[in-house]
């Protein structure tokens, strides 16, 4: 073989390595903005109607007022909807409101919902306006209002640019949810979400009702990374819909106000991870996973927890971040492009589909609209290793492909 030759057939093949070599990359950013374009597609349908409507002072006039089939006070549960769907919306996408830069598709996408999110808080807080939200008529507000006090607390950017007027409004009608008794549950972490909030931005707050929620939360563990959600174990979703985000992020408040409790947030961070460990593994190969318990109807909300950990960048080693990407994407396929997800663009009861007797006796409109939670890791940069890695299995689809792996041993962690 010719010396020209041996040239000639190694700058092709340096060639095709290049090509082969882009084409790798541009699969892989393809990869990436489709997963996390499929987010923001979803996340777009879900929330629009809510707050658009809300900053142009319709949401009562546009929102359905669908209760479960299993309603115990219809009447009540339509009034206490309104603050129930505002809460459990910005408390999902706070993270993403409150993140910089991104595709200019993106940016665009975010200031249209900042806007819309400012106008619609105003109007909530104004009593001349047709959207004006109370907060003392009755127990289900203190629930709402935890979840409104948590947005702002995941988006500072929210709270900064109310304005003093606004904010002053917002103070007083979470602190009117003291009136209410919290049901003896995860409810206790309620009131303790709204001290924090309390807290966070220089207000007056009571330490006793966050001591309260932590002690009483710590009685009530059982090992394993879960706790009880009241007197009796239950085997539903609530340490991941209520009880791991809302402990996790009141600790990260209250460890910056005192360090009486710093052996106590110890333990809580070992148990967030290994609940988020088996979290994982709840997922299955197709993105389902057990239907079990009260409130199956929040779809995606199942993994609030998992999507926490994410955003928050603490994933325990064992799960990488494109693991969690890929699973949380499977999920939220499964549950919001099945048929009868949205019913005229508003989420029906549910969890695959229309399915009215899952709802519980609480349900209202307002109520499925916590599946926002899933999209907490959107407040991660598009280079963040969440977004930016290529895509892998989970555990699931490893197990049940055949693929050797870890056996998993349960935690003591009290």
């Amino acid at each position: 073989m010719k010396p020209s030759f041996h040239k000639a057939l190694l700058i092709v093949l340096v060639l095709l390595s290049g090509t082969s070599l882009a084409s790798g990359q541009k699969k892989k950013k393809a990869e990436v903005r489709s997963d996390r374009q499929f987010w923001l597609q979803q996340l777009d349908k879900m929330v629009k109607p809510v707050l658009y409507n809300l900053a142009k002072d319709s949401l009562r006039l546009a929102m359905p007022q669908v209760t479960s089939v299993h309603i115990d006070n219809k009447e009540h549960r339509i009034k206490v909807q309104y603050v129930e769907v505002l809460g459990r919306v910005l408390s999902g996408i706070a993270p993403w409101l409150q993140l910089e830069g991104g595709e200019p598709s993106e940016v665009a996408l975010r200031k249209q919902y900042r806007e819309w999110a400012i106008a619609g808080l105003k109007n909530s807080l104004d009593s001349t306006a047709k959207d004006f939200m109370n907060y003392d008529i009755g127990g289900q507000q203190l629930v709402d209002a935890s979840y409104v006090a948590l947005a702002f607390i995941r988006a500072p950017w929210l709270w900064e640019n109310l304005g003093r007027k606004h904010q002053e409004l917002m103070m007083k009608s979470i602190v009117t949810t003291r009136k209410f008794k919290p049901v003896f549950s995860n409810w206790l972490l309620f009131s303790a979400m709204n001290e924090a909030f309390l807290a966070k931005f220089g207000y007056t707050w009571d330490p006793m009702r966050v001591d309260y929620a932590l002690q009483q939360m710590e009685q009530w563990y059982v090992g394993d990374g879960m706790y009880k959600d009241g007197s009796t174990y239950a085997f539903d979703y609530y340490n991941s819909y209520v009880i791991h985000p809302y402990l996790a992020t009141i600790a990260s408040i209250i460890g910056k106000k005192t360090k009486d409790y710093n052996s106590l947030f110890d333990k809580i961070r070992k148990r967030n991870e290994r609940y988020a460990i088996i979290q994982e593994r709840l997922i299955n190969t197709d993105g389902t996973y057990p239907a079990t318990g009260r409130s199956i109807v929040y779809r995606g909300a199942a993994f609030h927890h998992m999507a926490d950990m994410a955003w928050r960048q603490v994933l325990p080693k064992q799960l990488s971040p494109e693991q969690v990407r890929c699973a949380l994407t499977a999920v939220i396929r499964k549950t919001l492009e099945s048929p009868g997800t949205y019913k005229n663009g508003w989420l029906t009861i549910g969890l695959y589909g229309a399915q009215p007797n899952l709802g519980d006796f609480y349900n209202n409109q307002g109520s499925p609209y916590i599946c926002s939670n899933i999209f907490l890791p959107l407040g991660l940069p598009s280079s963040d290793p969440f977004w930016a890695n290529p895509a892998a299995k989970w555990s699931a689809q490893k197990i049940w492909s055949g693929e050797d792996f870890p056996n998993d041993h349960s935690a003591d962690l009290r």
